[in-house]
């Protein structure tokens, strides 16, 4: 089939020949001055997006990527086939209860994207999903959304906001067709298939119903991308006349609203990187007043869940304060009055090597999602008649796993639905009943082919930092790979924000690891695997650490023979395509290749400018090089682009998407520039930019497929294993 790059017609043999050289971009002098400190960035001008000029300049970059990457269109064309063989393309997703109707989604082979559909539910009292027929009709279906119908004429697609009411005759929904997160909202009758007259556009993607269905809470954001309103819209007037419930001024903080599985409050939440700050309102009141649960205070950050523990109402609340004189960074469970939330006890204490993460609630259990050795894990509590019963964790027989909590909406349900996957065990979907134990598996994930778990294996290692900290890095690879020497290596890398990347099963990843290619994961410091420290040890005035974990996860992979520099390739995204640009100037030598996706490789032009998007927030992550010097001397002594030397780079490929709101298309474009005009040798630079897409990339699945296969034909062909 063929196959295009995903930013236009793909090019002739005459048209790639005709591009040799690649694009060099003029230098214009500009100065940025602070704290006394001159940079001067010849580049800048490229952040004018509506300028011909910058937008001929990405189209050239576009044109050259494609030149020096044409010869791999085969090897992509075998990928993306690979993926598409591999994957069930007609499929639905496992139902889930709510009220009295089943819920799932469906895919269609030659379908972009997924269909939301429910039927009926036959008996009040069964618990059990039915089985139903991926390709057969459904009697009684209902289709709700057929994304694939909102997406069509649109380049760019992202459904935002899906939220039935509670009655289940009403659906609000919104879709963003730019990638710029600006969504519309718009309202659909379920009972006549009909959208209402109700339209809102300018919308963040979330919604939220009232308990009886005549409100729908929703969020917009300010110039910055940042959601800072809550607004209650009344079903059938117009727009101007919305109730601006809650607005945040202070702009390092982001605004959420949601309700709790009970349904008995709706709650407002309002977070920074740092502290937190919830509002509760009684769904049964929905033009009522929120009040503050636990005012905010600076560092210390809450959430909170309704529960029902014997027969009293309580807020189970998750915080990281002071307890018996000792901050409890990894977080403790605490239990208060819902009037008095002051007044809680603690449930569950501090533990240096548990980091608490999540309560759901529900009528007859409880549910702790946490992580323990650098595992997501989950616990079930029984709640009894008295109080409390005796939480167990739920074991899966696995070295290597991540289990979540799924889709659970009902507050009184007698099953608790599980997802688990590891790298080599597609995603399963279990339920589990609290009442006697069993894990009743629901559906695994059809991998096509003859996939076999046993072809591979998965395990953790450690590599050791410059100041001792052990850090962990996940391997998976065939068990039939030559061991006696270095093998072709992907390393993947991100620690930032807190986020964990956490064993997942991929059946693009299967297209690398059998050509031999091993997979790794170094968790370095930045993330939250090992704990709320181990993100405190890799942010603002430590962040380096997240860069010189990666150097030793690499070092160790070299030394312990598992890989080569000449065989090694490092991949990271966003806050990880820092890491990328970081790793680059820190350690060029370690490897052959260097991918980043919307990397944030200019971080100090983007944190010293509160005007761009979602900056000031940003300031508890890196700090505020704007007031202090200190942040200021410490960012520029690592910013990617600012510390381009000539030296021999790695090749490198950086793709980003013009429409991108979280990281401007222009600090890749100037990276690369930088990097070209600057880097001796004569390693591959490269720069694609989707050119009708956002900071997600491209949109719908066969479109996503084909830039998989892009990144992947490129890191396979650089590491001189296209041909296996």
């Amino acid at each position: 089939m063929a196959l295009d790059s995903g930013t236009g017609p793909t090019p002739t043999a005459a048209d790639l020949a005709s591009v040799v050289t690649p694009p060099i971009a003029k230098r214009v002098p500009a100065q940025r001055v602070h704290h006394g400190d001159v940079f001067v960035d010849e580049y800048e001008w490229l952040r004018e997006k509506e300028d011909p000029e910058v937008v001929a300049y990405l189209e050239a970059e576009n044109a050259y990527t494609e030149a020096e990457t044409g010869h791999q269109q085969p090897l992509r064309e075998k990928i993306f086939d690979e993926i598409k063989s591999r994957t069930q393309e007609t499929d639905l997703s496992v139902p889930t209860r709510m009220g009295d109707y089943w819920y799932y989604s469906r895919s269609f082979e030659g379908k972009q994207y997924g269909v939301h559909c429910r039927c009926a539910v036959d008996k009040p009292d069964d618990w059990t999903p039915p089985v139903l027929d991926a390709v057969e009709t459904i009697p009684g279906e209902q289709v709700l959304l057929d994304s694939n119908v909102l997406a069509r004429d649109h380049d760019f697609f992202a459904l935002g906001a899906f939220s039935i009411s509670h009655d289940g005759m009403l659906l609000a929904y919104s879709v963003d067709t730019a990638g710029d997160e600006r969504y519309v909202l718009r309202f659909k009758d379920l009972r006549t298939g009909e959208n209402l007259a109700d339209e809102i556009p300018g919308t963040a993607p979330g919604a939220t119903w009232s308990l009886d269905g005549t409100h729908v809470f929703y969020q917009t954001v300010d110039e910055s991308w940042r959601p800072d309103t809550v607004w209650r819209h009344r079903l059938g007037t117009p727009k101007d006349q919305d109730v601006r419930v809650f607005h945040e001024p202070d702009e390092r903080y982001w605004v959420s609203i949601g309700a709790t599985r009970s349904e008995k409050y709706l709650m407002i939440w309002v977070g920074s990187k740092i502290t937190s700050e919830g509002w509760v309102l009684e769904s049964d009141d929905p033009e009522g007043e929120f009040r503050v649960l636990l005012p905010r205070r600076e560092g210390v950050e809450y959430s909170a869940e309704h529960a029902v523990i014997g027969g009293r109402d309580r807020f189970l609340i998750l915080h990281n304060d002071v307890v018996e004189g000792v901050k409890a960074e990894n977080f403790v469970l605490a239990e208060a009055p819902v009037d008095d939330v002051a007044a809680m006890t603690t449930l569950i204490g501090h533990r240096d090597d548990v980091r608490l993460e999540d309560i759901d609630c529900f009528a007859d259990h409880l549910v702790l999602s946490y992580r323990r050795g650098a595992l997501p894990r989950v616990a079930v509590w029984p709640l009894t008649a008295q109080g409390y019963g005796e939480l167990h964790e739920l074991e899966f027989g696995l070295e290597l796993f991540s289990a979540g909590v799924g889709a659970n909406p009902e507050w009184e349900q007698p099953t608790l639905r599980i997802v688990l996957t590891s790298f080599i065990t597609p995603t399963q979907v279990f339920d589990h009943v609290p009442a006697t134990g069993e894990l009743l598996l629901r559906k695994e994930q059809a991998v096509l082919g003859g996939y076999d778990p046993n072809d591979y294996e998965q395990h953790r290692d450690w590599a050791v930092a410059a100041d001792g900290t052990r850090i962990p890095i996940s391997l998976v690879r065939r068990k039939d790979i030559p061991a006696d020497a270095p093998n072709p290596l992907l390393l993947y890398g991100y620690g930032s924000y807190e986020a964990s990347i956490d064993p997942g099963f991929s059946v693009s990843r299967l297209s690398l690891l059998d050509r031999g290619v091993v997979f790794a994961i170094a968790h370095v410091r930045g993330g939250g695997e090992m704990g709320r420290l181990w993100y405190e040890h890799g942010k603002t005035l430590t962040k380096k650490n997240t860069f010189t974990d990666f150097v030793s996860c690499a070092r160790h992979l070299i030394d312990s023979g598992v890989t080569a520099p000449d065989r090694m390739i490092a991949d990271g995204g966003s806050a990880g395509g820092l890491l990328m640009g970081a790793v680059a100037n820190l350690a060029p030598e370690l490897f052959a290749g260097i991918l980043a996706n919307v990397p944030f490789v200019d971080p100090l032009t983007s944190i010293l400018d509160p005007s761009l998007p979602l900056t000031v927030i940003e300031w508890d992550e890196w700090g505020n090089p704007l007031e202090d010097p200190e942040v200021y001397e410490y960012m520029k002594s690592y910013s990617p682009y600012e510390n381009v030397r000539a030296t021999d780079y790695p090749a490198i490929l950086a793709i980003t998407s013009i429409n991108d709101t979280r990281v401007l298309y222009v600090e890749p474009a100037k990276w690369v520039a930088k990097l070209r005009a600057t880097a001796t040798g004569d390693a591959q630079l490269l720069l694609k930019t989707e050119m009708s897409a956002g900071h997600g990339g491209v949109s719908g699945r066969y479109e996503k497929w084909k830039e998989v296969a892009f990144e992947y034909a490129w890191v396979l062909d650089t590491l001189g294993v296209g041909d296996r």
